[in-house]
């Protein structure tokens, strides 16, 4: 039987380790993807410092953010969660939550499923020890099985998509799904001014789906200008201002507000991650705008504010955590629809799938030295 490598990580600060285990037998409903690339996602990062704050099952394999191509499917394995047909050479991701479908949020709210009571998630709560043993994206493999994890979500991608491209598709919709729980709360509508904090992957990709989804200025904020900066204006932002450079909240805030000029932005989005981002967002703003933060998707830590500034600026503060699967086509259609627009595979740095390449694509990302370390187990399947 063949053999698969699979990397894994024993816990925070931990480096990796790749293991190899046999071929599995896959089941009726079950099926095996061969990973053309995944990417390193800020969560991965958070994880990796030890920011995750929930019981972890060490040591797994990290990764969530997939695309691959169907290599072995069980009999009764034939269509995706939206009814597209499925076989063995297709193309396909899985958005990493899935959510058990018969707590409290699945069935009175499925529109809020991602905030499913008793989740799984590929890339985080599934362990190593657990078989097949194929359970994230930093692997030559990922197991898929409906029966055993009946909340999986396997989504087709178009047959002549980029594996590099459908790697995106994931974070691209936490982007989508976070302006439009502005729009559904009036926060957001066409022409409006942006802000993005962050010039991270996600902030990167905020700015697109901004653009693509009615807005009518977009600034970035974030460092460092190479390679960050300097990509979000090649993604279309009017104007980046550089933390590195305008070094104080106060003069970040006011750079802003001259560029933007009036009273403030409409809409100020956290891509960063960092908690200092929201009191000065919030300053970004006009009276009456609206605040999404996106980027606490770990607990990296609080910070002292007044809330007297949301309270009388009227603001509109929302939170957005990933994302349904109903949500995932918007973002697929987005990269499919724009993938001549916008320079999509820029964001990517390519590392091979070894011990040394991984290491070197999460130390890069945190080193900021790129906007998407990528990995690549089958480099001729990504491109």
């Amino acid at each position: 039987m063949e053999q698969i490598r699979v990397c894994t990580y024993d816990g925070p600060g931990a480096q990796p380790v790749i293991r190899t285990v046999p071929w599995p037998k896959i089941p009726n409903k079950a099926a095996l993807i061969k990973v053309g690339a995944c990417g390193v996602c800020g969560t991965d990062l958070h994880i990796l410092k030890g920011h995750w704050p929930k019981p972890l099952p060490w040591p797994f394999t990290l990764g969530h953010e997939i695309g691959g191509v169907l290599v072995e499917v069980g009999s009764e394995f034939s269509e995706d969660f939206m009814s597209k047909p499925l076989s063995v050479g297709s193309k396909v991701m899985i958005p990493p939550l899935m959510p058990c479908g018969h707590c409290y949020y699945c069935i009175h709210y499925p529109e809020s499923a991602n905030k499913c009571l008793t989740p799984v998630y590929y890339g985080r709560y599934l362990g190593f020890d657990k078989a097949p043993h194929l359970w994230g994206g930093w692997a030559e493999y990922v197991y898929v099985d409906l029966e055993m994890l009946p909340g999986t979500k396997i989504y087709k991608l178009p047959d002549d998509m980029s594996l590099r491209l459908g790697a995106l598709s994931e974070p691209l919709t936490s982007c989508i799904r976070a302006f439009n729980r502005a729009t559904r709360s009036g926060g957001f509508k066409w022409g409006d001014t942006v802000v993005i904090q962050g010039s991270g992957p996600i902030g990167i990709l905020a700015v697109a789906a901004a653009q693509e989804m009615g807005a009518g200025r977009v600034i970035c904020v974030g460092a460092p200008e190479t390679p960050r900066l300097a990509l979000a204006r090649k993604f279309g932002a009017e104007a980046t201002v550089d933390i590195e450079e305008v070094t104080t909240p106060e003069a970040r805030i006011k750079k802003v507000r001259d560029i933007v000029g009036g009273f403030g932005a409409d809409l100020v989005m956290d891509c960063s991650g960092h908690p200092s981002a929201g009191p000065e967002g919030i300053e970004m703003l006009r009276d009456g705008g609206t605040y999404v933060e996106m980027g606490q998707f770990t607990d990296a830590g609080s910070i002292e504010t007044s809330w007297h500034r949301i309270c009388t600026k009227d603001l509109n503060v929302l939170g957005s955590w990933g994302f349904t699967g109903n949500d995932l086509p918007l973002g697929v259609d987005m990269l499919y629809r724009t993938r001549n627009k916008y320079p999509w595979l820029e964001m990517q740095t390519l590392y091979p799938f070894s011990e040394e390449g991984i290491g070197r694509a999460v130390a890069d990302a945190m080193a900021m030295k790129t906007v998407k370390s990528t990995i690549m187990p089958w480099p001729e399947l990504a491109e």
